[in-house]
């Protein structure tokens, strides 16, 4: 007997591949557009910092906390950025409980990058005692529902809610103990966008649905600074681009990231 099911997939992947010739999409957005994208900052009060982004009906939740412990051995004078990712069993039937998995890893991995690369936090401004106490950035992604480019949605969420993260002010004190005096605003050098690029045969598209995520051939995702020079590129799945295909992407990638920074920032 036929699954049922398969025959549907067919069915939405013929369409979908019939659209995209004409330069459409299933849900009637052109080739480099995105979903719509609402982003709300400071909903988790215990956090040092919180954004939540909508992304189509993608949603990612992103909290920030700050603590105090060692710095690398070979930084000594520099704080310490972490991601972790969550992919919330509520948010798709394919997420499961227990300890990360391949999509969560990959996931943390790409949004730490962009921001690492990008130099987006001061990590020299983070340095309390040079080689004994510095601040620890913990960035924690949740997906809450997930319906195609959470890399996106958790890059735009991450920057969102680092921006508005305070920090404690520590005094050092003459018998090397710190106590807290203030807060102030976590030091940001540079706004970091991702890209997802996805490719279906020939065809190049922008933040790809669950539905076109699950027939594409291959993604790439393009983190730009404020400058708009690239700083990351993580290519998922096991298809090929071609020479044309990355350089295009990035040109896509480039004019889209000056859009999207404008409305993560607000402005």
């Amino acid at each position: 007997m036929v699954d049922s099911s398969e025959i549907i997939t067919n069915v939405m992947e013929r369409r979908i591949t019939k659209l995209l010739v004409q330069d459409k999409r299933l849900d009637g957005r052109g080739l480099t557009d995105y979903r719509e994208i609402k982003v709300e900052t400071g909903l988790i009060e215990k956090a040092d910092g919180s954004a939540l982004v909508s992304l189509g009906n993608t949603k990612v939740l992103v909290g920030i906390k700050v603590d105090v412990g060692e710095p690398y051995p070979d930084t000594p004078d520099e704080g310490v950025q972490t991601v972790n990712a969550e992919l919330v069993p509520l948010a798709s039937p394919v997420f499961e409980p227990g300890p990360p998995k391949e999509d969560a890893i990959e996931l943390a991995r790409v949004v730490d990058r962009g921001i690492r690369e990008s130099k987006a936090i001061d990590v020299k401004k983070l340095c309390i005692i040079p080689g004994k106490k510095v601040y620890i950035v913990f960035i924690d992604v949740y997906v809450l529902d997930h319906d195609g480019n959470m890399i996106d949605a958790s890059a735009m969420a991450s920057i969102a809610a680092l921006a508005i993260s305070k920090i404690p002010v520590y005094e050092v004190k003459k018998n090397g103990e710190i106590e807290i005096t203030t807060k102030k605003s976590l030091p940001l050098n540079d706004y970091p966008i991702a890209v997802t690029i996805a490719k279906i045969e020939d065809s190049l598209l922008v933040d790809p649905s669950l539905e076109e995520e699950n027939m594409m051939d291959t993604r790439l995702t393009i983190s730009l600074n404020n400058n708009n020079d690239i700083c990351a590129i993580q290519k998922g799945g096991i298809g090929t681009l071609k020479k044309n295909d990355i350089l295009n992407a990035a040109n896509i990638a480039q004019k889209k990231a000056k859009e999207i920074r404008k409305i993560v920032k607000g402005k």
